[in-house]
């Protein structure tokens, strides 16, 4: 298991993530838009929206990785969440295929009494995913990559 700071920005993420670079060195593990996911009824991204980060990642250390991506005002209606200055800071716990029923116990575990985002469940991306509040107010994302992305 790998616990990972994960970052919501409005629009900033890869400029964002430019600077980290620039920082931190090393090259982006990951990068994708949200033009590159597959149409879902309903959800209609402008040209702007549709370059925006989906999902990006930095690896800092052999430990540690940091990832984000830019909010979009679709999805947050869906999920019923704002971007707050404040709120757009998730742990990411990251496992692996092996790992699927430890996802699934965390998930059941940490979000009793919280507020569940987006329930575990497999992805475009071919992950089991969730991202969810626990009871605290803390944000959560579990990720548990199944298929090579």
């Amino acid at each position: 298991m790998q616990l990972n700071h994960y970052l919501n920005f409005q629009g900033q993420a890869e400029a964002a993530f430019n600077f980290y670079k620039s920082v931190f060195g090393g090259e982006f593990s990951s990068l994708s838009r949200y033009g590159e996911m597959p149409t879902e009824e309903g959800i209609t991204l402008s040209e702007a929206d549709k370059n925006k980060i989906l999902h990006i990642s930095l690896p800092i250390n052999e430990f540690t990785e940091l990832m984000a991506s830019d909010t979009n005002d679709q999805f947050c209606a869906q999920t019923n969440t704002v971007f707050i200055p404040g709120n757009n800071h998730y742990i990411s716990i990251n496992l692996d295929a092996s790992e699927q029923a430890e996802a699934q116990r965390l998930f059941d575990t940490l979000s009793v009494n919280g507020q569940i985002e987006m329930p575990l469940e497999k992805t475009f991306w071919g992950a089991l995913h969730a991202a969810f509040s626990d009871q605290f107010g803390i944000h959560w994302m579990i990720n548990c990559q199944l298929e090579e992305n």
